[in-house]
């Protein structure tokens, strides 16, 4: 079973001293929302075994851990690290953004750029933004210095990806794409990062976008 009950009792040694970090669903027999939740947890702490553990409340039969926790409404999800809550969540949610609610907690690929990091980059001049959307999108709006190459384009223009001025080239786009040639691209001696959640993440953030 990947999502297995906690009590009251067990609730310390199998969720505050975890080593790994925790995804705790709190829920009740009753409530019905928490049964749509109650697969797309199992689904997605399958999906994560071995990077995450994933446990179950019910909060009728264990009072004080609802207490401890402010459950008032149910369903409620817990993400908590080294003893310590990370993110929350009362509702349910669709598995993106029940993955997104994690991301904080899961292990990053080592060439996984953050939005908050690459705008410091910028500010020092660390980094090249390397927009792999299509040209009429990046001439809408960008990254500011951004230059643009189309992702079709990629694999023939990699010589312009090296740090030969000593900035790192992260990609953007849509995410998953720019992992994607990332890793293409890292495999072919490429040293290339790419920006976790993609421009959109970027623009929700409030960063700075170069327009026109």
């Amino acid at each position: 079973m990947t999502v297995h009950s906690v009590t009251d009792a067990t609730f310390e040694a199998e969720v505050i001293r975890s080593e790994l970090p925790v995804l705790v669903d709190l829920y009740a027999d009753w409530c019905q929302p928490c049964k749509q939740l109650s697969p797309i947890v199992a689904q997605v702490a399958e999906e994560l075994a071995g990077k995450i553990k994933a446990v179950k409340v019910d909060v009728d039969s264990n009072p004080m851990v609802a207490q401890t926790f402010r459950a008032q409404s149910i369903p409620m999800l817990l993400v908590l690290h080294q003893g310590r809550v990370v993110q929350h969540h009362v509702g349910v949610l669709d598995k993106p953004g029940l993955l997104r609610l994690l991301e904080p907690v899961m292990p990053r690929s080592a060439a996984e750029v953050r939005a908050e990091e690459l705008a410091a980059w910028l500010g020092q001049d660390k980094a090249l933004p390397v927009d792999i959307r299509d040209d009429a999108s990046y001439r809408r709006y960008r990254i500011p210095t951004a230059i643009n190459i189309p992702a079709n384009e990629l694999a023939g223009r990699a010589e312009e990806l090296q740090p030969f001025d000593g900035r790192i080239r992260v990609l953007y786009g849509r995410s998953e794409e720019a992992k994607e040639w990332s890793e293409k691209l890292q495999a072919d001696g490429v040293q290339v990062g790419f920006l976790s959640g993609g421009f959109l993440h970027w623009e929700a953030d409030g960063l700075d976008v170069e327009r026109g």
